[in-house]
């Protein structure tokens, strides 16, 4: 089981420790494209955290970009974690996701 997100979220690091996973930090280990395409296959709009500081930063030009593009060129704007386990994922750390992993 891996979590992908950043060593700097609160949210993520409880993942990992809850679920006793890997902590993937996309920030200093950036996702390839394949992988940001398949999460965005999975999730579509979802992926993208328009509430994030990152996100408001972000101009128009950069807003309308790709998303798989936008993640690469922006690691903090991926709503996370993203919990990859037997090749399934899943979004976020909502009680719903606790319960399905039993936490």
């Amino acid at each position: 089981m891996r979590i992908f997100g950043l060593k700097a979220c609160d949210t993520c690091r409880k993942a990992a420790k809850a679920l006793d996973a890997e902590l993937v930090d996309i920030r200093a280990t950036p996702l390839d494209p394949d992988q940001i395409e398949a999460f965005h296959t999975e999730f579509g709009a979802a992926l993208i955290n328009t509430r994030s500081t990152t996100w408001r930063e972000l101009d128009e030009a950069a807003r309308a970009m790709d998303p798989v593009a936008l993640i690469q060129a922006h690691p903090a704007v991926m709503k996370r974690p993203v919990i990859e386990r037997d090749g399934a994922l899943t979004l976020g750390w909502s009680k719903d996701v606790q319960a399905r992993y039993g936490v």
